[in-house]
């Protein structure tokens, strides 16, 4: 199952407290992010996309600061800025979305890299890399929801619900990429410090 509420109100409560003393831009970022919980660097990668009018999957530093502004960063634009070089390797005044992402999550090992994967390749049934309602049946049983059993949602209800957990939310679309299923869990994965418990959670909740 996604990520508990537990987990999202303990990283939240530790992220706000490690963002009061904490100076380096990259970090601060990450922080502001995970206090919103396990979406947090996910939904900021979607407010990205959003601006990426072009479907370039760049921005440039203007976009950058405008797309950090509108998910709610506070951040000085100087202290933007300054970050946006720190991604802008070659100079070109551009950076890579993706790439971008990637150095915001928080680090993760291998191992756990690889239980994700394992993970979301058992939803994704159609090996198409996104995880939609088809790929859920069969894969996620609903008969035990609550709300199923009192007859109040329906299956594929369930099933949004269930993708809906790892979409950001302001912007549901009902599929899940393979980028944002590991933004997810790496989201998950910074509340828990023991690589051996976030595994077993991993494989209990997926039955892997």
């Amino acid at each position: 199952m996604a990520g508990t509420s537990r987990h999202d109100r303990e990283m939240a409560i530790q992220s706000k407290r490690q963002l009061s003393t904490c100076s380096d831009p990259l970090e601060r970022l990450r922080l502001q992010c995970l206090s919103r919980g396990s979406s947090g660097i996910k939904g900021l990668g979607r407010t990205f996309r959003i601006m990426d009018d072009n479907n370039s999957r760049s921005l440039d530093a203007k976009e950058f600061v405008k797309g950090l502004s509108d998910y709610g960063v506070l951040m000085e634009k100087a202290e933007a800025l300054s970050l946006f070089e720190l991604f802008d390797r070659d100079g070109s005044g551009m950076i890579d979305f993706d790439e971008f992402l990637i150095t915001l999550r928080p680090p993760m090992s291998n191992a756990r890299k690889g239980v994700i994967m394992e993970a979301f390749r058992k939803l994704d049934k159609t090996g198409d890399g996104v995880i939609t309602i088809d790929d859920l049946r069969g894969v996620y049983n609903t008969k035990h929801h609550p709300k199923y059993q009192n007859g109040e949602w329906t299956e594929d209800q369930i099933f949004r619900k269930f993708l809906d957990s790892f979409d950001s939310p302001n912007d549901k679309d009902g599929k899940v990429t393979k980028e944002e299923f590991l933004n997810y869990y790496c989201g998950v994965s910074a509340s828990i410090d023991s690589d051996v418990y976030f595994i077993l959670m991993m494989k209990n909740a997926w039955k892997l």
